[in-house]
């Protein structure tokens, strides 16, 4: 299948005509939502979530739907059965993908602050979207989506947790919030420049495609 880069934390995952989109947020443009056959959100803040227009999606198209955790589906009630809550364990179809949900929490950005859940979601055993967390599943993980940056981690974090999923290749995403600067330093360290880690690392601009 082709994954496609939307911005921040957003991709798409399409085969011919089957497209999943995955955490469309604020910094997520329309052109993401265009012909979208299903939708997973992995967590209700604005940079993965926008209520409005996912609800103005599942309003404009009577076939999409969209699954996700309680905490997202609540802010989605009146749409019936097309907003499916699912947690940790679980497996579904969407649009023809398998997918299998991994994890439950948000990762911790301060004691002080209230988690929120989080899921990752696995499609068709390929491709792991963890979402805000460092969840590693228990499956393999051939292409992992590597949230480069975030106010809850740091980069020896995200090179502990590339040494533990053991993936194929990794991508950046949840990246938007770094200048080119950031951006260097971040690969240099998950690279060449840093202490080692067994997972080709890339990052896809915004738009740009690739195979997995």
């Amino acid at each position: 299948m082709q994954l496609t880069k939307h911005g921040h934390a957003c991709v798409v995952l399409s085969d011919g005509d089957r497209r999943l989109v995955i955490d469309p947020g604020v910094y997520t443009a329309d052109d993401a939502w265009q012909g979208a056959s299903a939708l997973l959100v992995t967590h209700e803040h604005a940079d993965h979530f926008r209520a409005d227009r996912t609800r103005a999606a599942l309003e404009a198209d009577p076939a999409l739907e969209l699954w996700t955790n309680a905490s997202v589906a609540g802010q989605l009630e009146g749409l019936g059965n097309r907003v499916h809550v699912v947690g940790p364990g679980d497996t579904f179809t969407a649009a023809g993908f398998d997918v299998s949900v991994h994890g439950e929490w948000h990762a911790v950005i301060h004691p002080d602050l209230p988690r929120v859940h989080n899921v990752g979601f696995l499609v068709d055993g390929r491709v792991f979207h963890p979402g805000d967390a460092l969840t590693v599943p228990d499956a393999a993980v051939p292409t992992l989506l590597l949230p480069a940056h975030a106010p809850w981690s740091k980069t020896g974090e995200l090179i502990d947790y590339l040494r533990a999923v053991q993936a194929q290749h990794a991508y950046a995403v949840h990246d938007g919030l770094l200048n080119d600067t950031g951006l260097a330093g971040v690969a240099g360290l998950l690279g060449e420049r840093g202490p080692g880690q067994p997972t080709p690392y890339a990052r896809l601009a915004t738009g740009e495609s690739t195979e997995v």
